[in-house]
């Protein structure tokens, strides 16, 4: 099991948590997520090696994800 924290730039309101929400949880090995916009970050609970491709998908909704 990993443990990661990512910043998310583009989230200003809870609508933004949802579509971030929904986007990484389209990556198989999820456990949790919990994205939050006031600090502009989503914690992931997750299988191994899923960090990149968290990352692709949140992007692909539209938000940026600095390294």
């Amino acid at each position: 099991m990993d443990r990661y924290e990512l910043r998310v730039e583009g989230m200003s309101c809870t609508g933004c948590e949802e579509r971030v929400t929904n986007a990484a949880e389209r990556v198989e090995g999820l456990r949790r997520v919990d994205a939050d916009h006031e600090t502009g970050t989503v914690e992931i609970t997750a299988d191994e090696g899923t960090e990149d491709a968290v990352r692709a998908s949140i992007h692909e909704a539209g938000y940026d994800v600095p390294a």
